[in-house]
């Protein structure tokens, strides 16, 4: 069965982490996505080797691509690069604000030779503001927009352990693209997208921004829920169980199967969950003094009667043998690396992955075929 985006072409102008997600998503659907490199290649080729000997972050975002070395300062190279935006469907960057636009290959500048083109920017913080020139990593955006300070424990702020904003950033660009795609089969234009690695991070922030313009700033309360309780890691008499309810009929069910104490439902301390997560530490007495004379096993029975969800807390070494796992093998020029399965799934259709590149892997063919 063919990819949705078969016979699409992409250009991708592309480093690091947030573009490189979106075109592996969009590779993955079966477009064909050109992705320009230096001579020296994509810094994130270099974070580590671990993957067959490549970068495990680059092997992870740059399957199924075609790698085209070339600089875009230079007369001849930036004119192959409007040749190829010429026939492109879609063109995508993420390089420095304004270093696209200086070399004569920006977004408006390639849209002016193909009105039909979906251009797609990202930044770090948007295109005009103050910040708007300002170099942008994820760590920057995740302590700028406010994440870092609800995320770590309440002694200093964290750092989640993915790069969320990088991460976010590419999907909103994915979703985006394809919006655009079909704004451009209905009417035949095409779009200027612009997206931001602040803006997707605000996004998400909102409500804890909303709680906190209305005067009741969330704190820092580690494997836990700002808002919602009882809902985290709990402690058994031989190890950690990870529970979330969810609202008052579970909680009833909590109290009365779990706890084995229906009074506690009725506790003026902890009768609604507003209640519950202004008295957390004397919710979590109650609950610590029942899980700590349970094994996990008995708390996890108790949990299934009452319908209430669970987990463990699995480290990645944990991951690696979860049987809900699903992986899927790909090529790269130091061997098979399996990596994860996207997470969606067709009926009736299998996903394969594409080749991750070596640099300029297919520099020379790429010339020829855009060739002046």
């Amino acid at each position: 069965m063919p990819g949705a985006l078969d016979g699409v072409l992409v250009l991708a102008l592309e480093q690091a982490v947030a573009a490189p997600f979106c075109t592996a998503k969009i590779a993955d659907a079966g477009a064909r996505v050109i992705k320009i490199e230096r001579a020296e290649g994509d810094f994130a080729r270099q974070y580590d080797k671990l993957a067959a000997g490549m970068c495990s972050f680059f092997v992870w975002l740059n399957r199924g691509k075609e790698s085209l070395v070339l600089d875009i300062k230079d007369r001849g190279d930036a004119a192959l690069l409007r040749r190829i935006a010429q026939r492109a469907d879609i063109f995508i960057q993420n390089l420095l604000p304004g270093a696209a636009t200086r070399a004569g290959v920006g977004s408006a500048q390639l849209r002016a030779l193909k009105p039909s083109l979906i251009t797609c920017d990202i930044t770090g913080y948007g295109d005009e503001g103050p910040y708007h020139e300002m170099k942008a990593y994820d760590l920057l955006v995740q302590a700028e927009s406010g994440i870092a300070s609800i995320s770590g424990g309440p002694e200093a702020p964290g750092r989640t352990g993915v790069s969320v904003c990088d991460l976010t950033t590419g999907a909103n660009a994915y979703a985006a693209i394809l919006e655009a795609v079909i704004r451009r089969d209905r009417t035949g234009e095409g779009s200027a997208l612009s997206l931001s690695l602040f803006d997707s991070m605000v996004d998400l922030m909102t409500p804890q921004l909303l709680q906190t313009e209305a005067g009741k700033e969330p704190p820092r309360i580690g494997f836990s829920h700002t808002s919602i309780a009882p809902y985290g890691a709990y402690q058994t008499s031989d190890g950690p169980i990870v529970i979330a309810v969810q609202n008052s009929r579970e909680w009833a069910a909590f109290c009365a199967t779990v706890l084995r104490r229906a009074e506690i439902e009725k506790d003026p301390r902890l009768a609604s969950n507003v209640l519950r997560c202004e008295n957390r530490a004397a919710l979590n007495e109650v609950i610590d003094g029942v899980f700590a004379t349970l094994t996990r096993a008995e708390v996890a029975r108790r949990l299934n009667d009452a319908g209430i969800a669970f987990g463990n807390l699995n480290s990645c070494r944990d991951v690696l043998n979860h049987p809900q796992w699903r992986r899927l093998p790909v090529n790269t020029p130091g061997g098979e690396v399996r990596v994860s399965a996207p997470p969606h799934r067709i009926a009736g259709r299998a996903h394969t992955l594409g080749d991750v590149p070596a640099i300029g892997a297919h520099s020379a063919s790429i010339r020829r075929e855009f060739s002046a």
